[in-house]
Formats: structure tokens, sequence, C-alpha cells
């Protein structure tokens, strides 16, 4: 008897976890993600890249990259998770999950914001390229007259080149 109103205990409260889970999940996920705060974005680079529309997407349209992801089954073809993505436009001053053509990128960190895994994967500091800019990388129209060694541009763990940009 008392192994029985046990089980049945048990039973009604895994169910009544599992309707409060069900009930709490949200079924569109609307709302931006909050920015990775870092210390390399100033004031004014922060607010230019909350200012950028974003918006919950199960591809990754052309001209856009991503800035978080999570698993869901709304995206899902055949019954299973699927990864969603929080899209944006790039923008001078955006941490973003890929680099974009037409942009350089002064910082990187690693988080897992951008998985698609469940592991941990490499977020860019994004910056349209102009002279005195240090970047990870030199973009097309420019050249760099200085370098330095730091880990700031690190995909890997190890030091990397920055480069001191000037327009060509």
């Amino acid at each position: 008897m008392l192994r029985s109103k046990l089980r049945s205990l048990f039973v009604g409260a895994g169910s009544a976890l599992a309707m409060v889970g069900v009930a709490l999940a949200p079924t569109t996920a609307s709302a931006a993600p909050a920015l990775p705060s870092h210390s390399a974005a100033s004031a004014p680079d922060a607010a230019v890249a909350s200012s950028a529309a974003g918006f919950w997407s199960c591809t990754i349209p052309a001209g856009y990259t991503y800035t978080n992801t999570q698993n869901t089954l709304n995206c899902s073809t055949s019954g299973g998770f699927r990864t969603m993505y929080y899209v944006q436009p790039p923008a001078d001053g955006l941490w973003a999950c890929t680099t974009m053509p037409g942009y350089t990128y002064s910082n990187t960190q690693n988080t897992l914001n951008c998985s698609t895994s469940g592991g941990f994967r490499t977020m860019y500091y994004l910056r349209a390229p102009q002279t005195g800019l240090w970047a990870c990388t030199v973009p097309s129209g420019y050249t760099y007259t200085n370098t330095q060694n730091t880990l700031n541009c690190s995909t890997s763990g190890g030091f990397r080149t920055m480069y001191y940009l000037k327009a060509l």
C-alpha cells in the first residue's frame, strides 16, 4: 500500500514537472538575446550593435550573420531537434558567429552562443575597416603599417598577428 502511494506520488510529481516545463517553454522565440559583454566594445560600439534588427530563423539568409543559437522543434522537418539562429545584418561593433564580406574583426571569444552541436565556437567582433584600426585581417582595399602579436585574434588559443590598417 505504501509502495503504491509513493509510486503514485512520484508519477504525479513527474507529470506535474513535465506540464510546468511545457507551459513555461516559449512557443516562439522572438526576444533578442543579450549581447555578450566584452571589454573591447565601447559604449558607442555597443549602441551600434544593439540597433541592428534581428530575428530568430531556421536558416541564415544571404547577407546575414547570426549571434545566437538554440535547439528547437520549431525548425524540424522530421520530428527531431534542429538549430534555430538569431540572425542580424552585419554591423560595425556587432559580436557575430561568422565573419562577413566587407568587414574585418578586432577581437574573438569562445562561446556557446554560436554552437550548433553543444561545443564552444568562436565569436567575432565585427568592424568596418578604416585607417587607424587594429584588425585581425587585412581586407581588400587596405594595407597595414604595423603589426603586433595578440591573443585578441585567436580562434584556437594561440597568439595571432593583428594589423594596423591603412586605406589604399
